[in-house]
């Protein structure tokens, strides 16, 4: 049984107040088969293809790739009903300059009417499914790229510690050092030695003059001071050279991690303003705690809802709310991208400052563990930024076609 859409568009009127010459619309009634065809197989493809899924994992990318690819479904699926509405338009049109009664011009002018209002509606309803696709994916980079910033605020905060690297760069803190100024002060010269403040003697540079000078001055012997200094020479070689490189990978982890603070704050801002619409008033914090995301769907689904039932400059403005944050989102990719590649550029410096010890080989086997950690932590944030946390696609023709459904390669 043919349905009532099929039957308007292939079957001649048989009224007898609309006796239109049925080889006048033979040919448009064949375009109309071919376009039929092809939108009754566009939409099997779209009801077993397409879907809103959240299974994208951990990857925005991918998420990026779906959004675009069911917006493109979405828009071929009702371009192709317009295109059906527009040939029977175009029927109507020519049917109405070869109608020669008044009751059939009428008749053909509210079908034509009517068809119009169909329009208008396949038209809202095409957006209302954009709409819905934007946003709902635009939640999942949300999530995505929160969890990515929560990751790097756990990872700055289990880098070294001002402490820890204090302890590599200081040779005060090595046994061997502290066992060589032990030894010196007790065969020094009681006469002309001194001791060092309380301050003085936690500065590096001059903790080590006072134990060469007082070294010097000892009743150490010759073969005794080469044999201490042997002992130490990488110690202090390795903390001397290093001293202001290694403080400065502490300082620049310190300003990477408020950087990352401030992500937060600003995508959890984000989340706020992008739920206000919809009227979901819990923070993005609460709504990973809790699992809230189906609450947030479902808040989606009642706007949707409502901006059909909607009219006029009220529609507009709902409309506008639920698009104006996808824009925000796309300025927080970009915030992410900078911040990310940035990241990446400071650890890939650390790793340049580690493996500038030009007596690395020769001092291996003194150099402390903590040095060697820090290095393979650093490989390791590498990886990380290049691959776990590495910046999502979203260049200027995949941002036409999230905002506008737009490929200029089209």
């Amino acid at each position: 049984m043919k349905s009532p859409l099929t039957t308007s568009l292939l079957t001649p009127t048989t009224s007898s107040r609309m006796a239109i010459p049925y080889m006048a619309v033979k040919k448009l009634n064949f375009t109309y088969m071919k376009n039929l065809k092809y939108l009754f197989f566009l939409l099997f493809l779209f009801a077993n293809n397409v879907t809103f899924a959240t299974n994208e994992g951990d990857n925005p990318n991918e998420v990026v790739a779906k959004l675009i690819e069911e917006i493109k479904a979405v828009t071929a699926k009702y371009d192709l009903l317009l295109d059906v509405k527009q040939c029977e338009l175009e029927r109507i049109n020519k049917a109405l300059l070869i109608a020669y009664s008044t009751e059939q011009k009428v008749d053909l002018l509210v079908e034509k009417d009517k068809l119009k209002s169909e329009i208008l509606e396949l038209k809202a309803e095409g957006t209302g499914e954009i709409s819905k696709i934007r946003y709902l994916k635009g939640l999942q980079i949300i999530k995505i790229l929160y969890e990515k910033i929560l990751s790097l605020d756990h990872h700055f905060a289990s880098v070294r510690t001002l402490n820890e690297i204090n302890k590599i760069s200081n040779p005060n803190q090595y046994p061997e050092y502290e066992k060589l100024k032990d030894l010196v002060a007790s065969k020094k010269d009681k006469k002309s030695g001194f001791d060092l403040t309380s301050v003085l003697g936690t500065n590096t540079i001059v903790s080590v003059v006072q134990t060469f000078t007082n070294m010097l001055g000892s009743s150490l012997t010759k073969d005794e001071k080469e044999k201490e200094l042997a002992n130490v020479d990488c110690i202090l070689d390795f903390t001397l050279r290093m001293q202001n490189d290694l403080n400065t990978i502490y300082f620049e982890t310190a300003f990477l991690q408020k950087s990352n603070d401030k992500m937060k704050l600003d995508i959890e801002l984000l989340f706020k303003d992008y739920t206000k619409p919809i009227g979901y008033v819990a923070t993005l914090e609460n709504c990973r705690t809790n699992d809230d995301w189906e609450t947030v769907t479902q808040k989606m689904e009642e706007y949707l809802a409502k901006l059909k039932t909607t009219t006029g400059t009220s529609q507009y403005k709902m409309q506008v709310n639920l698009e104006f944050p996808i824009d925000r989102l796309l300025q927080f990719i970009t915030q992410y991208n900078n911040f990310i590649d940035q990241g990446g550029k400071f650890y890939e410096k650390f790793k340049i400052i580690l493996n500038s010890y030009e007596n690395e080989k020769q001092c291996e086997t003194k150099l402390p563990m903590e040095y060697k950690k820090l290095k393979a932590d650093i490989d390791v944030a590498i990886d990380k930024f290049n691959i776990a946390y590495k910046p999502v696609e979203v260049n200027g023709t995949k941002m036409k076609e999230i905002l506008y459904g737009l490929n200029e390669f089209d």
